[in-house]
């Protein structure tokens, strides 16, 4: 079985063969479908980047683009990270037990929320959207007072909230290993 792990790729399908958590499993098949729509959007926006760009030389530009895939890399990082720790744990045989996968799975499961609430909380209270000014929806229905309190975070500060969420899969893992 340790012959078919390879990499990160391979870590995917042998960590879900092995795991004993199938919430566990279910996390290696959200994370997996999450990490490819992240990287197809973050490949998406370098190459919006590069054309508007093209005709300008190297310098500042050259770093905003590399800036781009830097950002693609920390948010993906956390994305994976469990998946890997629980591969290279049962690959090595060292500790591995359905508890520390089920937390880590479930702290993942939070970091992949918390991206979309880092998204909620960068909303501008206006911004123009082709050739319109549009204002943000006003929160409303159940989740109103979480929306509320994360359009009360300044947009320059709405990294916190992912960061919260990859904090917790190192924390989940320190606590339940």
């Amino acid at each position: 079985m340790a012959s078919d792990y390879g990499g990160v790729f391979g870590a995917y399908p042998y960590a879900f063969r092995a795991s004993e958590s199938r919430l566990f499993k279910l996390y290696v098949v959200a994370s997996a479908l999450a990490v490819a729509l992240i990287g197809l959007f973050v490949g998406i926006a370098l190459v919006v980047l590069i054309g508007q760009t093209a005709a300008v030389q190297g310098g500042s530009l050259t770093l905003s683009r590399a800036f781009y895939v830097v950002i693609g890399l920390l948010v993906v990082l956390p994305a994976v990270a469990p998946t890997l720790v629980v591969a290279r744990r049962r690959r090595k045989n060292v500790g591995a037990s359905a508890r520390h996968e089920a937390a880590l799975a479930i702290a993942g499961f939070v970091f992949l929320l918390s991206l979309y609430l880092g998204l909620v909380a960068s909303m501008p209270e206006t911004f123009t959207l082709d050739g319109e000014t549009v204002a943000r929806p006003a929160p409303s229905g159940l989740f109103a007072p979480v929306i509320a309190a994360l359009y009360a975070i300044p947009p320059v500060l709405s990294w916190i909230v992912p960061l919260s969420g990859a904090s917790l899969v190192g924390i989940a893992h320190w606590l339940f290993r």
